[in-house]
């Protein structure tokens, strides 16, 4: 029978660590999952997890929501891929212009990742600009162009093989709107401006009051591309992202995850005058697109299809209100037992997000490097207790829910956890 140890084993003799993703990297508990169900999975040695990850956030609807398998399903049954316009990407782009107020106009992508490459080469070529600011601890996947910054408290990228000559367009800036204005005023060469709507990591360190609509009143004053990362924030805090439930409209804005129903894939949206810079039949100064974006695998039709399904569940709005109602229960019952137990620690986040800081009862006023510096002896005690006790949350000390947690479930997963708690207690790695 294959175990999770033997097939670590197998896998770090193939792939680098034995794994495809660098989170994914548990050398004290590696897991391997089998299937998985609503808010539940089970590894290939038969033992059950309350799923707080989600497919990193991307699974709102739950792991393997009917309606999206049976789309896909029956799309497959037709053909998964051919390279080819089909009509199921015209209904998804629909879906996507009539929910989020920013997109007039929308193009697929392979991944998040993606996304937001060809957001910033878009706002490189509007405004003319080679320089981008981004905010300091906001993640906007892996590529060379915005690593920088997305360690909070650093202008170095977190990673070898990032040059120079790259970094060096990306300014970072600390959330304060007077920092970001003498920035932008002292640069000229700054196009574009690149902002996680939800704050840091799906708000793991949460905006000021006002902050996006500052940064829209900014960007417009001085003429810059506004662009809004809603990799995480689409369609989980509204069925319009963010911006809808904030009524701030960027000019472009960037979605993954929940946008495909939780399947590979992503996309671009926004602004007519901005996003025809892709249209091949458009041509300016010699070059038909003005930019080039390709990709062989955007909107293919096994995620066309899938999405779609989706999006008429997450239109209505029921769906986020079930996954919100669950993350408050969660993050209640967590703050519960941190006072039970007399502990300098929180449970806070917005939407259907709980985030864990171990360093006071609050997070306001603290900057990014503050509130994601942590103990890895906690880190690494919490995620390991947790999933020894069947409860895997997403990353570091924060997770995520959907809208097939029950109230049942969030019970069950408080209990395990305050006997993690009280485990870390007892051996010294928290201390009240």
């Amino acid at each position: 029978m294959q175990t999770n140890q033997s097939l670590s084993e197998r896998a770090k003799m193939v792939m680098p660590g034995g794994v495809s993703h660098e989170l994914r990297y548990r050398p004290d508990h590696p897991v391997y999952i089998d299937r998985a169900i609503g808010a539940e999975k089970w590894d290939v040695e038969g033992k059950r997890y309350i799923d707080f990850k989600l497919g990193a956030a991307s699974q709102l609807l739950g792991n393997s929501c009917h309606e999206v398998m049976e789309a896909v399903a029956r799309q497959l049954s037709k053909t998964p891929y051919t390279g080819d316009c089909h009509a199921l990407e015209i209904e998804w782009a629909e879906w996507i212009a009539k929910l989020v107020p920013s997109a007039e106009l929308v193009r697929f992508t392979g991944s998040g990742t993606e996304s937001t490459m060809l957001a910033l080469r878009l706002g490189r070529a509007w405004s003319g600009k080679d320089k981008v600011l981004r905010i300091d601890g906001h993640f906007h996947g892996w590529h060379d162009m915005l690593l920088k910054g997305s360690k909070p408290g650093t202008n170095l990228p977190p990673s070898l093989g990032v040059p120079n000559a790259i970094t060096d367009l990306t300014v970072v800036a600390p959330p304060s709107l007077d920092n970001i204005r003498a920035l932008l005023e002292q640069d000229a060469e700054i196009g574009t401006i690149f902002v996680e709507a939800s704050g840091a990591n799906y708000g793991s360190v949460p905006l000021p009051d006002g902050f996006l609509q500052g940064i829209r009143d900014l960007a417009t004053k001085l003429g810059k591309v506004l662009i809004f990362d809603e990799v995480i924030t689409g369609f989980r805090w509204s069925p319009g992202g963010r911006q809808a439930l904030d009524g701030v409209v960027p000019d472009l804005t960037t979605l993954a995850k929940v946008v495909t129903g939780g399947l590979p894939g992503g996309a671009i949206c926004g602004r007519a005058d901005i996003m025809e810079l892709l249209d091949p039949g458009k041509p300016r100064d010699g070059l038909a697109p003005p930019v080039s974006h390709k990709g062989t695998f955007n909107a293919a039709p096994l995620v066309a299809a899938g999405a779609i399904a989706a999006m008429e569940l997450l239109s209505t709005g029921d769906v986020q209100a079930i996954a919100d109602a669950m993350a408050a229960r969660l993050r209640d019952g967590v703050n519960a037992c941190f006072a039970k137990r007399g502990l300098s620690a929180v449970a806070y986040g917005d939407s259907s997000t709980c985030h864990l800081f171990f360093g006071g009862r609050s997070v306001e006023g603290l900057s990014a490097a503050e509130i994601r510096t942590v103990n890895p002896a906690l880190v690494n005690g919490l995620r390991g207790g947790l999933l020894n006790r069947g409860v895997d949350f997403m990353s570091f000390t924060s997770c995520v829910t959907s809208s097939a947690h029950t109230p049942e479930l969030i019970d069950e997963a408080l209990e395990l956890f305050d006997e993690t708690v009280a485990d870390l207690i007892k051996t010294g790695v928290i201390t009240a």
